[in-house]
């Protein structure tokens, strides 16, 4: 089965000021997050992706296009990519939802953790491990792809296909604008890279 990319948005508003954006529209890259965009487009200029897949937030969106536009692609998009549906804790800070009684269970039961009128990150996880086997089923074994998308749908990707519990998954970072990348077969999964920046290109 393929090999597939997995890139999370570039820097927004949201996350420079510590905020969960969760689902909201709207929510659009800054400067430096649209700097980090061009730059993943032009590191995967020169590379052999078959396609590009990304949640249809506006984010991810932005994120996906220079990246489709350099290598002639179209962004499709997939609701199986989304953000987890974080309920009511969306649009708070981590400083507010770090005195919520839920937060120690987010932070070290994550297994046990549902969001007022959200989801729980276990059907987050079984949603996205879906739609990655789903994406891959479409494709050739030596195809790669794109999958553009959040931090923690990201985070919970990995933990599954790597076989680590739902519950230390936390302990992975991923940061906005960084590559983690899945070689998924028939027999396993093989991490090749976590949370990785492709270096700027200097200006001439």
């Amino acid at each position: 089965m393929p090999t597939v990319l997995l890139i999370r948005h570039g820097e927004n508003e949201y996350v420079k000021k510590g905020r969960l954006a969760g689902r909201i529209p709207g929510v659009h890259l800054n400067e430096k997050g649209l700097a980090q965009a061009e730059n993943l487009s032009e590191f995967l200029a020169d590379k052999p992706i078959k396609a590009i897949y990304a949640s249809p937030l506006d984010r991810t969106i932005e994120t996906a296009s220079p990246i489709a536009k350099v290598l002639g692609l179209k962004v499709i998009k997939r609701p199986g990519l989304l953000e987890v549906d974080f309920g009511k804790w969306q649009d708070k800070t981590i400083k507010q939802l770090s005195r919520q009684k839920l937060w120690k269970t987010v932070q070290q039961q994550p297994s046990r953790t549902r969001f007022p009128e959200g989801e729980s990150f276990a059907e987050a996880q079984l949603r996205i491990a879906n739609e990655i086997e789903e994406l891959c089923k479409m494709h050739k074994p030596k195809d790669i792809i794109i999958c553009v998308g959040h931090s923690d749908m990201i985070k919970l990707a990995v933990a599954y296909f790597t076989g680590l519990p739902i519950d230390k998954f936390q302990g992975l970072v991923v940061q906005p604008a960084s590559i983690s990348t899945l070689h998924i077969s028939k027999n396993r999964s093989m991490l090749v890279n976590l949370n990785s920046h492709p270096e700027p290109k200097k200006s001439k």
